[in-house]
């Protein structure tokens, strides 16, 4: 059953990124909903469930939090590692320069989240059917989000299409390959919850110190904001409907 639910969600997630590739002539909407997404996904989503899945604190501190800051500083680390390797080789420098390796480690970022929520999917329907009816819920829902932050992560730091598509069908097929996988072991819950927090840590870098500048970069129009707030929004729906 959870597999065949992860197909929901893999035919979702290409929904996302078909949307994404579509409104290329308005690309700082697209942005400005993406980051929305982003931010609504982590906040709303990520995070919570770090929190509760979390184990004993650290010195006070939840251990998701702990990782959700070190998800943030690992995203910054590694941006500005592959900034100055990009200057060192002679391919730019300037602050609008974009680097394809980032935009590709985010995209891998999102297909390993994919393929935990199917982890997560098959996890819920071997505890009960009314659980996995609600996890599926918000699978699906929000895998739309994850093929659009995909295909838009990957081609906005200058990648081409073909790996744009490529890192969009992988995350398509994740949530089925981690279903699957449930048949086979159970991810300990508190593992579970130090990955959320520091992959959310890490997509809320991309979100506020990325994708958002870049959307109100050259077009700071009331439009773009108004996208931000929906994807918010749109996130919050689903978290909503799923409790």
């Amino acid at each position: 059953m959870a597999v065949f639910v992860a197909l929901g969600a893999f035919l979702m997630t290409l929904a996302g990124g078909w949307v994404a590739q579509r409104v290329t002539d308005r690309r700082h909407l697209v942005l400005g909903l993406a980051g929305g997404l982003m931010l609504g996904v982590v906040g709303l989503d990520l995070l919570p469930e770090a929190i509760e899945a979390a184990g004993e604190p650290v010195l006070g501190v939840s251990m998701a939090l702990l990782l959700f800051v070190g998800g943030f500083l690992a995203a910054h680390l590694v941006e500005r590692l592959l900034s100055a390797r990009q200057v060192a080789h002679g391919a730019g420098g300037h602050h609008g320069d974009r680097v394809p390796q980032v935009g590709l480690t985010a995209a891998a970022a999102m297909v390993g989240h994919s393929l935990m929520d199917g982890i997560a999917l098959g996890a819920a329907f071997q505890v009960s059917g009314s659980m996995g009816v609600a996890v599926a819920l918000a699978v699906i829902s929000h895998d739309f989000a994850d093929g659009f932050n995909t295909y838009t992560l990957t081609s906005l730091y200058g990648n081409a299409r073909r790996k744009a598509l490529l890192m969009l069908f992988a995350a398509a097929v994740a949530p089925v390959v981690g279903a699957a996988t449930t048949l086979l072991f159970t991810l300990p819950e508190e593992l579970l919850g130090g990955y959320l927090g520091f992959f959310g840590g890490a997509l809320l870098y991309l979100a506020a110190a990325e994708i958002l500048p870049e959307a109100h970069h050259t077009h700071p129009a009331r439009s773009t904001l108004l996208c931000t707030i929906g994807g918010v929004g749109f996130i919050w729906l689903v978290v909503g409907i799923a409790e």
